[in-house]
């Protein structure tokens, strides 16, 4: 049977990765701060209504639980993957273009892979076009 996404982790975009980044980097705290910058700042003729500084808040706190929730599948995601690739164990695994086959003694968890290690010592990325069969 063929593992088409052992790592789900890893197909996450980059563009959404790299905005979640930059975006956990900003907190309540900080928010805080650009509001009251803001007020400070502002031309006492014309004040910022402060509707508009709600809005603001309840846009932040929304961004802040979506970066929550991503947080929250991403854990999930590395959970399944986990699962999926100690599901390889003692398996006979190929890869997408044939030059390497083994059966899984173990498996490495890495940032941005999984590797089953054979039982020959060599490894082999876990991912699109790897066959795993019962040994």
């Amino acid at each position: 049977m063929p593992v088409s996404a052992i790592n789900p982790a890893a197909a996450q975009t980059s563009s959404a990765s790299s905005s979640t980044t930059s975006l956990k980097s900003l907190n309540y705290d900080a928010f805080l701060q650009l509001l009251v910058t803001e007020m400070k700042n502002q031309d006492p003729t014309e004040p910022t209504d402060t509707s508009e500084y709600m809005a603001q808040l309840a846009s932040f706190a929304s961004v802040e639980q979506e970066i929550q929730t991503n947080s929250r599948l991403d854990k999930i995601l590395s959970s399944l993957a986990m699962t999926q690739a100690t599901g390889a164990i003692g398996k006979t695994v190929t890869s997408a273009d044939g030059s390497t086959s083994g059966v899984v003694s173990s498996v490495k968890f890495y940032t941005d892979s999984v590797k089953a290690i054979l039982q020959d010592g060599s490894e082999l990325t876990l991912g699109p076009g790897v066959t795993v069969s019962q040994s």
